[in-house]
């Protein structure tokens, strides 16, 4: 169960992202992350009342909010860095520091797996790793030397530092408050772009292009949340951040089809190695 949940909300992410990098190459980022972040409050405030009963704790409102925050920014770094760079190479960098990040913090707290299942997650860290990799041209031996890093790389690797916190924030809430600290993620984060582009004195105006692939990332964004939070709460962390940060494959494939972007041998690795892991993962599950 935990393992679907993890997987669907992967898919609606990079997904997301996907929708989010078209927007922002057609509007500034800020107006970007303000909108799609703007879009799931209000899905998700409309969903609410059909919802269960919760009950709210601080805890449940502080972690809420640092998550907004830290997701905000997270969005918004690499909202820029795909808008730069090539979504192969920016979306997969972003992942792979976003998993560790709540990884390594499960596994300072006591969470082990079972020997197979860990060496799912490291196939999956492999994975994501793989599909990082930028494709060459192999006609050209001016194109194929290295010339540092690609664009946006920097800001995917800050983005993946956010993102994890995002999702180490959104672990650390309680069954028992439900949705509620999506909405006070939300409010922050659609908050704090709102102060930014007052202060930069930057355009929210969108052009009906741009306002639909955002929306569509909004409420791909949101439900992507709801999947994981739901998953973060009732299994193991190191499991389910794993398997919602194997998103670079279907952002991959999606840029691929829909853009035009290369793969490479070593991305196409990259895809086959996450779809073992997922097999080993989903087969195994975590130790009891």
């Amino acid at each position: 169960m935990i393992e679907l949940l993890a997987l669907g909300s992967a898919v609606l992410y990079r997904s997301a992202d996907f929708f989010g990098g078209l927007t922002a190459r057609r509007a500034n980022t800020i107006a970007t992350v303000f909108w799609s972040q703007f879009v799931g409050l209000v899905l998700l405030a409309l969903v609410l009342p059909f919802l269960p009963a919760a009950t709210v704790s601080s805890r449940d409102w502080i972690w809420g909010f640092v998550a907004g925050f830290s997701g905000g920014i997270g969005v918004a770094l690499l909202y820029r860095s795909l808008a730069i760079g090539a979504m192969a190479v920016v979306a997969p960098t972003t992942a792979v520091i976003a998993a560790m990040i709540p990884v390594l913090f499960a596994f300072i707290l006591g969470e082990r797996l079972r020997l197979l299942t860990t060496v799912g997650v490291a196939l999956a860290l492999v994975a994501i790793a793989l599909v990082s990799r930028p494709a060459t041209d192999s006609t050209s031996l001016e194109k194929t030397k290295p010339r540092g890093f690609p664009p946006g790389f920097g800001l995917a690797l800050f983005a993946g530092v956010s993102v994890g916190i995002f999702f180490l924030s959104l672990a650390r809430t309680s069954m028992a408050a439900g949705m509620w600290p999506l909405i006070a993620a939300r409010i922050s984060s659609v908050a704090l772009f709102g102060l930014i582009a007052l202060v930069a004195r930057r355009t929210l105006h969108m052009s009906g292009i741009a306002t639909a692939t955002v929306s569509t990332g909004g409420a791909l964004d949101m439900a992507a949340n709801a999947l994981y939070m739901i998953a973060a709460r009732i299994g193991p962390l190191s499991i389910v951040v794993t398997l919602a940060s194997l998103y670079p494959a279907s952002t991959v494939i999606l840029a691929r089809f829909v853009l035009g972007e290369r793969l490479s041998a070593v991305q196409i690795s990259g895809i086959v190695c996450a779809l073992g892991a997922v097999v080993i993962i989903v087969s195994q599950g975590a130790a009891v």
